[in-house]
């Protein structure tokens, strides 16, 4: 068996399970950001007759969208939340201004190896590069079994491989090699299957690195992703999860695979995923001399600490161009800590950026960020689809944190590599 089938199998209480087989799994860890928690409240409240939480200490709630109601309506919302993990003892909430929801549960230590992990979130699947089965579910599943249960019914996915060779080249980083990923396979190509990211490429990533890949899988379809755990992912769960005594599982040596994909990342330059999706994927050059009116680095994707790095060395002694609103969301209060530390708030409020509170950033404009109809966009969040961050007319394109800031530097679109070697070498 591979990794998520032996996961399925121990919390389903099974020896073994095969694709196809239909299991129901004890839950480890429920995550939800501020909207989803508000609608799985309101399911278990008025929709399930005297319902009850059966584990509340395996529920998360944090609040990364709403991070600053603009609205009466939206505190309120919040509020309610906060009354009904009160009232129902869930401990684990990170209010506004903790960070974006899986940064966060990351940094929080309430997962381990060998896990199941379910979120109303698409994006769940963050949690695969750590030795974690982990998905997305609805609203009424997370209420009917999640809440009331501690369960959750799956059909146990047949898996793909994606093994990814070579060396990078300059300007090239782990979110260009994603997103092509993404266009190669295509957002139907791997449709309710299990996806493996493997290969010398991603053995090499680090931790931080690596979960962009599962996280990205919902983008082609999938139904989970992960890497194979190896002693990178056992190191980085011993100095992070509160759980020392986790069973770290693996795949079974000659574990066989439907379908496996070759990318050998040495032929890739930096990617751009252009409007009206995140499947548009292309080569820079195609997209570059766009005009850009914001760049952001942020949201479940971006505003890590390496991103933030990589956003000051290019804006040192530089200015954003005069006709860009640069915008900077630091992923979790630590990552915004220790970018202060370093002198990188400093350097790009200096450089004219705008920085936002931990959050999930302009995602979904539900605070801040709001484009207009002829405004353009670049960002590295996850999503670029029609009205998703302000009118639906304007225009969203995606790329790495080194491509947003060559493309705020310039005011257009612009190949990273046109930038000085010394801030692509890395």
């Amino acid at each position: 068996m591979n990794m998520v089938e032996k996961i399925l199998a121990r919390a389903s209480g099974r020896k073994v399970v095969e694709p196809g087989d239909v299991v129901v799994a004890q839950v480890d860890l429920m995550v939800m950001h501020d909207l989803s928690s508000n609608f799985v409240m309101k399911v278990l409240e008025t929709e399930m007759e005297n319902a009850s939480i059966q584990d509340p200490s395996r529920i998360a709630f944090v609040f990364d969208h709403n991070f600053s109601p603009a609205t009466e309506l939206a505190a309120e919302t919040l509020a309610a939340v906060r009354r009904f993990a009160a009232r129902h003892g869930i401990c684990n909430v990170f209010d506004s201004g903790t960070g974006s929801v899986h940064h966060c549960i990351v940094e929080s230590g309430l997962w381990a190896p060998g896990q199941v992990i379910i979120g109303c979130d698409s994006h769940t699947p963050f949690y695969g590069a750590l030795g974690v089965f982990a998905t997305g579910v609805g609203n009424n599943s997370m209420a009917a079994l999640g809440f009331a249960h501690s369960q959750a019914w799956f059909r146990v996915p047949e898996t793909m491989q994606v093994v990814f060779h070579g060396e990078t080249r300059p300007g090239v980083g782990a979110r260009d090699i994603a997103q092509h990923m993404v266009g190669q396979i295509g957002e139907d190509g791997a449709i309710y299957k299990a996806v493996e990211y493997a290969g010398p490429y991603t053995e090499a990533l680090s931790m931080e690195d690596r979960v962009l890949f599962p996280l990205m899988s919902i983008d082609i379809g999938a139904k989970c992703g992960y890497v194979n755990p190896d002693e990178k992912t056992r190191a980085y769960a011993h100095s992070v999860s509160r759980r020392k005594d986790f069973k770290m599982v693996s795949n079974d040596p000659g574990t066989k695979h439907n379908q496996v994909v070759e990318i050998d990342v040495s032929r890739l330059g930096p990617q751009v995923a252009c409007p009206p999706t995140v499947g548009n994927v292309k080569p820079v050059e195609e997209a570059a001399g766009v005009p850009v009116n914001v760049a952001e680095v942020g949201g479940s994707t971006g505003g890590r600490l390496c991103d933030i790095r990589q956003l000051a060395m290019v804006f040192k002694n530089r200015r954003v161009h005069p006709g860009v609103r640069l915008q900077v969301v630091p992923a979790s209060r630590s990552i915004y800590r220790a970018a202060l530390d370093e002198g990188l708030i400093e350097t790009l409020v200096e450089a004219g950026a705008n920085i936002f509170p931990p959050s999930a950033g302009s995602n979904q404009a539900l605070n801040m960020g709001a484009l207009a109809e002829d405004e353009v966009m670049i960002s590295n969040q996850a999503r670029n689809f029609p009205g998703r961050n302000g009118h639906a007319k304007a225009r969203h394109y995606l790329g790495s944190a080194l491509t947003v800031a060559a493309s705020a530097l310039n005011g257009r679109i612009t190949d990273p590599r046109e930038l000085d070697p010394e801030l692509t070498a890395s």
